[in-house]
């Protein structure tokens, strides 16, 4: 068992709100988090069972008399309804940390939240392992201002670092099954996991019925992680209507599968690209889904930038969701070709990364957050690069590069 750092927040939530709610992805490890933290106090059932799911759908309130708080209710998803029974238990009773519910459809979930525990629930996303959890520090840096200052503080003293391989990392990807167990044959994990969970729940999410353009769409969207959202092109391509594409792409948001982030503009006299970018959660589902399976597949492929930029941006995305806030992360891009990959919003301040899939950096690298960080002036607290450097080094007086290693790490 990794610690994750949604322990700590859970801890907390349990203090004030009668329910708690941990959604993510499958296979993310929402269950084990659970039983691990509360299995000694808490009663378990999981809705997985499907003799306990008709017995909930039929009688919830006795179902709900056989397993009285506190209990943690797995998969809440597959029987909703409870959740306004659970509300009026909450009602006649609201001691706090009684009901924990997991589920793995935001869509839906979040549905029955809004109208039920409204109030009653802190709503809190486990997505697969963060680097630093993976490296067994998941007590990491909360803010990004702190980030900054401690991976500098600490800059290149982390020799255990070096025992990371970045190719492996992003085959292997994040979800605790495949990252940590060395017998998991790779290729295997991925096509079930993409049989049985990502197809499966996408599909009972939109009702789609024509799976063979679906299996292309999966496809399509992993060889367009890191790249600016066209919808029109992607119908074009699959050979569907644009509502259709964007009904799945939202069944894919809704599972976790994928995230959208949009553009971060002023009114700055630019005309500024106002499409989201997509990225999928993990590199090993969206590398798999291109047909990379292999290391020197992997390096030289025309995808492994984008693939790079994924894995970085999919890990500041596990920093604010493991403290239960909403990332504010969003990327820069004017008409004139002025990009910045990455632009964190803290206070009243900005922090802006290029991302780099290079080991060899040069100021040529700064060209464009250095326009960037002058178009916004004042907002930005620091500019930076994260490549695949083996060292963090300072690129320019106000520009530093961080190893990949060395700032995911903290």
């Amino acid at each position: 068992m990794k610690e994750r750092t949604l322990y700590l927040t859970l801890k907390k939530a349990i203090q004030t709100f009668p329910a708690v709610v941990v959604t993510g992805p499958r296979q993310s490890g929402k269950t084990t988090l659970l039983k691990y933290a509360f299995g000694k106090t808490h009663r378990f059932v999981s809705l997985e069972n499907l003799d306990l799911r008709l017995r909930a759908k039929d009688d919830p309130l006795l179902f709900l008399e056989q397993y009285k708080p506190p209990v943690i209710i797995d998969e809440i998803q597959y029987v909703p309804e409870l959740l306004s029974y659970i509300k009026t238990k909450i009602d006649e009773d609201r001691k706090a940390g009684q009901w924990l519910l997991t589920g793995s459809q935001s869509f839906h979930l979040m549905s029955g939240i809004t109208q039920s525990l409204a109030g009653r629930a802190a709503v809190l996303s486990l997505l697969p392992f963060s680097f630093a959890e993976l490296k067994d520090n998941f007590n990491c840096t909360e803010d990004v201002d702190s980030l900054i200052k401690r991976s500098k503080d600490e800059i290149n003293n982390n020799a255990d670092n070096k025992n990371f391989d970045i190719s492996d990392i992003m085959l292997k990807g994040f979800y605790p099954e495949i990252a940590i167990n060395k017998l998991v044959d790779r290729q295997l994990w991925c096509d079930s996991y993409i049989s049985t969970y990502l197809e499966r729940d996408v599909r009972s999410i939109s009702g789609i019925d024509d799976f063979h353009r679906f299996d292309i769409f999966l496809k399509i969207c992993a060889t367009r992680t890191g790249q600016i959202l066209n919808m029109s092109d992607m119908a074009r391509d699959i050979g569907v209507s644009v509502p259709t594409v964007k009904r799945w792409l939202s069944a894919l948001e809704s599972s976790y599968q994928i995230f959208l982030i949009y553009p971060y503009y002023r009114n700055m006299g630019k005309r500024f690209v106002k499409s989201p970018k997509l990225y999928f959660n993990d590199p090993a589902i969206a590398s798999y889904l291109i047909g990379l399976n292999s290391k020197d597949s992997l390096l030289s492929s025309p995808s492994f930038g984008s693939l790079f930029e994924t894995m970085v941006v999919s890990d500041f995305m596990k920093r604010f969701y493991h403290y239960g806030k909403k990332p504010p992360i969003y990327y820069f891009k004017t008409r004139d070709g002025l990009e910045v990959d990455m632009v964190i919003e803290e206070g009243k301040g900005l922090h802006l990364f290029e991302i780099k899939s290079a080991m060899t950096l040069t100021t040529k690298h700064s060209y464009s957050i250095s326009r960037a960080a002058n178009d916004l002036g004042s907002y930005v607290r620091s500019s930076s690069i994260i490549s695949l450097s083996d060292e963090s080094f300072p690129l320019k007086s106000d520009i530093y590069n961080f190893s990949w290693k060395n700032i995911l790490s903290k």
